[in-house]
């Protein structure tokens, strides 16, 4: 299987996705932004402000290549030169109503010039106030989409996604998980083709999922106290982003492309110090949910 058919379905991913997005936002359409990489290849960045339900979303298709920085070179233990082709899709979406959550997903290819190839991704949700049984809904979808393929998948890629995305420095989950899963390497082209099409299943679930939780919670109402909670948390999900994930700070730190890097990234959030959770208590009933190892289903 040509890295070519690889990038081409994630081309059409991002589309698809774009397409349903805005069907249920109804607001506004995604702007897209072609650009090009000097090293080698390029991507679509599609963003859509002040819709009738998202503030702020991208969807970002890139296929790069060239060769491999001297960082991930080093990052991936390589003794010889080798170039690298790296091809996905990575979204997030900010929401203008506190009720619905934060969304992020991605699903990539990588392949090295010496043969080695690996596919990754996940998808993961971060409410800005969780409600336990949305909660639970969303990861019996997602269980439902890796149980499709293994049953093994949902509780060690569950794991690996609540050890990820994990801010450290609070000592707190950046939400409530999902999925995550990385460097999963194919030893025949048939093993290669299984992981294609579960990393094609966890993309084309994105809109089916999102778009349950975008008209669940669009039309709740919400008052000063929920907005204020919402900016605090888009706070923490600014911290994640800047100082622990990993694609972020290797993109800014290789020349990558910063304001597609930068997507991610709410247009308004804040910082409290020394917060008083007691003066929400919704708020501190989704703070004491933000740890590691919650059984939602």
């Amino acid at each position: 299987m040509r890295k070519e058919v690889i990038a081409d379905y994630f081309k059409g991913l991002q589309d698809s996705i774009c397409r349903g997005i805005e069907a249920v936002d109804g607001g506004s359409r995604f702007k897209e932004d072609l650009w090009k990489r000097k090293e080698g290849g390029g991507g679509r960045s599609r963003v859509i402000v002040n819709g009738n339900i998202l503030e702020k979303a991208g969807v970002n298709f890139s296929a790069v290549f060239g060769p491999l920085h001297p960082k991930m070179v080093k990052s991936l233990a390589i003794k010889e030169e080798v170039d690298f082709f790296a091809s996905g899709v990575s979204i997030v979406m900010h929401p203008i109503n506190p009720w619905v959550p934060i969304i992020h997903m991605n699903v990539r290819y990588f392949e090295l010039s010496n043969g080695e190839h690996w596919f990754g991704g996940g998808i993961d949700l971060t409410p800005h106030i969780i409600i336990p049984e949305q909660a639970k809904w969303f990861h019996e979808q997602i269980k439902a989409v890796c149980d499709r393929f293994d049953k093994s998948y949902y509780p060690k890629y569950k794991t690996w996604a609540d050890d990820y995305f994990f801010n450290t420095h609070r000592e707190e989950t950046r939400g409530i998980g999902g999925i995550f899963f990385d460097y999963v390497k194919s030893k025949t082209l048939e093993e290669k083709l299984a992981n294609f099409e579960f990393v094609k299943a966890v993309g084309e679930a994105f809109v089916p999922i999102y778009s349950h939780l975008m008209q669940e919670n669009a039309i709740r109402p919400f008052g000063e106290k929920e907005k204020a909670f919402q900016l605090l948390r888009r706070g923490r999900y600014v911290e994640f982003n800047l100082v622990h994930d990993r694609g972020t700070k290797f993109g800014l730190e290789t020349n990558g492309r910063t304001e597609s890097i930068l997507m991610s990234l709410p247009p308004m959030a804040s910082w409290d110090y020394m917060h008083d959770y007691s003066d929400y208590p919704l708020g501190l009933e989704t703070q004491k949910l933000l740890v590691k190892g919650v059984d939602w289903i």
